[in-house]
């Protein structure tokens, strides 16, 4: 089934249940915003243990943005 099928056919449901469909969309849009927030706090924490070890060096943004600008101005 495509989408336009898929669109169609809620299109034809009650009222509730299009209600309902449309509650369990957003909630499976907001589980994956979650999941999405939680690996991008795992990989500060894991930037900032890096940092704390030694293990990467910061770079001032300046320095990156000045790399950058002199690429791009050649």
């Amino acid at each position: 089934m495509n989408a336009n099928e898929l669109i169609s056919v809620a299109e034809s449901l009650p009222l509730e249940l299009k209600t309902e469909l449309i509650d369990k969309l957003l909630n499976s849009l907001n589980s994956s915003r979650k999941d999405i927030d939680e690996l991008w706090a795992q990989e500060a924490e894991k930037r900032v243990e890096e940092l704390r070890t030694g293990k990467v060096e910061a770079i001032p943004g300046e320095d990156v943005f000045g790399e950058i600008l002199g690429k791009l101005s050649k």
